[in-house]
């Protein structure tokens, strides 16, 4: 845990992030501060997964970058947190909310994440901190904010963040902590769709969707990416009802993305994805042939 504790002292010329000249000032505590904005030229795109998660190569002058570190804005004062965009834009109703939460709010993500410093340039455990305080913050944003699927898609991002400090520190338990933020993840792309779907909360307030920060893959990739989390990391406890669910993501997958007998192919990678998952939910409900095109 110590090296992801540590701030060492960064090559001038090897620099991955600067900080913003123009202040910015937190509309909860009026706390201003710089923001850390992360220099181009300083990633490597490599492989996607099955999360849409965009993986990055080192590169020898700039070594390990991770881009979703720096999206979340976050005052070192109270801890508010929004993606950029909502950052200055929430109502004061709900600032005021958030003001009177800001006690339980540090206390809650300093008992998840230890030795947290906002002050300084991020670490990987900021990142994933950045993105529990935006779900904490979330909860009390109006449903023009699109919040459940904003929450949804922050909680994915602090799952494979915790995953990479897992890779880096293996016994800190930082596996067990992206599994709950998958969890969650999962439960709230869920809820988005279905509130989406009954017109309880339009999505239309997160024109960013991601889910990660190299593209948007929009309200289809919240499809997908509601069916990919149901299959890895949905409740197996029940087999008949996880059975309903995961054939309800087949063929919302199949309807979308014009798969099954009658394919309507759409270019680009998210096909290919949908079309993979798509073959793991009939392998696991055992499915050779269906419907889904009538």
């Amino acid at each position: 845990m110590k090296g992801l504790l540590m701030k060492g002292k960064e090559d001038k010329d090897k620099k991955i992030t600067f900080f913003s000249k123009e202040a910015v000032r937190c509309p909860v505590c009026g706390a201003a501060f710089h923001r850390e904005e992360l220099f181009s030229g300083r990633v490597n795109a490599g492989d996607l997964t099955d999360e849409l998660h965009r993986q990055y190569i080192p590169m020898r002058d700039f070594g390990e970058v991770q881009p979703l570190v720096y999206d979340v804005t976050v005052c070192p004062s109270c801890f508010y947190a929004a993606l950029r965009s909502d950052f200055s834009a929430a109502p004061q109703k709900a600032l005021d909310v958030l003001e009177g939460e800001t006690s339980a709010r540090i206390a809650q993500v300093q008992k998840v994440f230890e030795g947290l410093d906002f002050q300084g340039s991020r670490r990987i455990l900021e990142g994933a901190a950045s993105y529990y305080l935006a779900v904490l913050c979330y909860e009390h944003f109006p449903k023009d904010f699109s919040p459940t699927l904003k929450g949804a898609m922050c909680c994915l991002r602090a799952a494979w963040l915790c995953g990479h400090l897992h890779e880096k520190a293996p016994n800190e338990n930082f596996d067990y902590l992206a599994l709950v933020f998958y969890r969650k993840a999962r439960v709230l792309y869920r809820g988005a769709i279905e509130r989406e779907q009954s017109g309880k909360e339009p999505i239309g307030g997160a024109r960013w969707m991601g889910p990660d920060t190299d593209k948007n893959y929009g309200y289809e990739g919240a499809l997908y990416l509601s069916g990919v989390l149901e299959l890895k990391y949905g409740n197996r406890g029940n087999p008949a009802y996880r059975e309903k669910i995961l054939d309800e993501s087949k063929r919302t997958i199949a309807k979308m993305f014009g798969l099954g007998k009658r394919s309507k192919a759409k270019p680009g990678p998210l096909l290919d994805k949908a079309r993979d998952l798509y073959d793991r939910i009939k392998a696991e409900l055992h499915q050779d042939d269906d419907s889904d095109d009538e």
